[in-house]
């Protein structure tokens, strides 16, 4: 077999099963491990999967630019927004990520809402600034251009002063073996900070994220209340995450 095709069949196999083990593939195709890895290390190169330890999963659309995320999936980002919002009852202290998801989040809250909004997204905070019964805190550090927020040890220490009711957590990559991802280290970091500030957390997961996966691990699955998503209750991904225990919003 040809690399050309042996590329095609392994992201045949990551649409199809979600993941791919290098070992099995090599036996079923009567070569070598090594020359899997290469070309998994290729697609890789590529923005085509996401490597891990014994073979890939499938890479996140939402790692590309702040402009781009905010043209891919608009609708499927509506949906979830909607129902994260119904989420956010009076009185509340809330955490927004950021993110283009998030934004819609706040931009979802009704008018009327009289609660409190900690972010470190000025993107977020921005579009709450017509909220008048919404209190907005913003979280001050080095901006982080790719999803326009406050990263960095700053960040992290001013998050330790918060506490709150719940969590709307922005993430790139939802997968029942790789859990809950994003595409940078800091950005990863500081998630988990606001994450052990809020008495629940529910991941924000648009339709492309479920089964996909990015470089850097933000939080196992076991320590979110719920994931919020507009995936399709037959979808193989979702249902793997439901059998593992894992509450479901559907928008």
């Amino acid at each position: 077999m040809l690399a050309a095709q042996r590329r095609d069949l392994l992201l045949d196999r990551l649409r199809r099963d979600r993941r791919v083990v290098a070992k099995d593939i090599a036996t079923e195709l009567g070569i070598s491990e090594d020359t899997i890895r290469r070309d998994l290390r290729d697609l890789a190169a590529a923005g085509m999967c996401q490597r891990v330890y014994g073979g890939a999963l499938p890479a996140s659309p939402a790692v590309a630019d702040y402009p781009t995320r905010r043209q891919v999936g608009v609708d499927s980002k509506e949906r979830v927004a909607t129902a994260a919002a119904a989420l956010v009852q009076p009185g509340m202290t809330i955490i927004v990520d950021g993110g283009t998801t998030a934004l819609a989040v706040a931009r979802a809250l009704p008018a009327s809402l009289r609660a409190t909004v900690v972010t470190h997204s000025p993107t977020v905070g921005a579009a709450l600034a017509e909220h008048p019964g919404v209190e907005v805190y913003l979280l001050g550090g080095r901006l982080f251009k790719h999803s326009v927020v406050a990263c960095g040890a700053a960040a992290v220490e001013a998050a330790q002063a918060v506490n709150a009711d719940l969590f709307l957590l922005g993430v790139t990559g939802v997968h029942p073996d790789a859990g809950l991802t994003t595409g940078d280290a800091d950005e990863a970091a500081m998630k988990r900070a606001l994450a052990q500030r809020a008495a629940d957390t529910y991941v924000l997961a648009s339709a492309e994220k479920i089964g996909a996966a990015s470089r850097f691990a933000v939080l196992p699955l076991t320590a979110v209340a719920g994931i919020v998503t507009d995936a399709p209750p037959e979808d193989d991904t979702l249902r793997r995450l439901v059998d593992g225990g894992l509450a479901i919003v559907h928008a």
